[in-house]
């Protein structure tokens, strides 16, 4: 049976990780009270961050900038998601953010 955590990020009991993801008190925090869906979410925003501020992982200055968008993106103020939105269910299916209104017409043939 999966370890179950109440989610900061999603604000609701869900599976937790399985160990920290990383050493050190914010690897403990996120062990404790993200979920397992929350963390899956995480790499992403990493992406964004460093593709936004053009960060070295190598250098010690961007990694610390990395792991303070960590703490901020899952325990910041306003750190829920938006209304509407459900987590993935089972094998992948469903989920994501809530539809948005109006959208592209369908095609013509």
């Amino acid at each position: 049976m999966a370890r179950m955590v109440f989610c900061a990020k999603l604000q609701r009991e869900l599976p937790g990780l399985e160990r920290p993801p990383f050493p050190g008190d914010l690897g403990q925090r996120i062990y404790d009270s993200i979920s397992q869906t929350a963390w899956a979410m995480w790499p992403a925003q990493e992406r964004i961050i460093m593709n936004h501020y053009g960060l070295n992982m190598a250098d010690p200055a961007a990694r610390k900038l990395v792991m303070e968008q960590m703490e901020q993106f899952f325990f910041g103020e306003g750190a829920q998601m938006p209304e509407g939105w459900t987590p993935p269910a089972p094998g992948g299916k469903g989920g994501g953010a809530a539809p948005s209104k109006g959208g592209a017409a369908p095609r013509r043939k």
